[in-house]
């Protein structure tokens, strides 16, 4: 099970490095950049979709008690 403070951990880390959430409904977002996620204390709001700017098209807010597993993506 992960928390807050494991995920906020990822996003702000010096070496950042992409990384794919994968939830117990099936569903997966890959952050690609510290800018696509922003975490509060039970849930993680998620940029979807990003055009080559970076810039989200919209957010899904998702629980962090239903993020089953974190996959580090490969560099591109």
């Amino acid at each position: 099970m992960f928390n807050a403070e494991q995920i906020r951990e990822l996003l702000t880390a010096k070496d950042f490095k992409p990384f794919r959430l994968c939830l117990s409904d099936g569903a997966a977002y890959e952050i690609t950049n510290h800018d696509m996620a922003l975490v509060s204390r039970n849930a993680v709001e998620i940029g979807v979709n990003p055009d080559p700017n970076g810039i989200a098209e919209r957010f899904v807010r998702r629980a962090i008690i239903h993020i089953t597993r974190i996959e580090e993506l490969q560099a591109a």
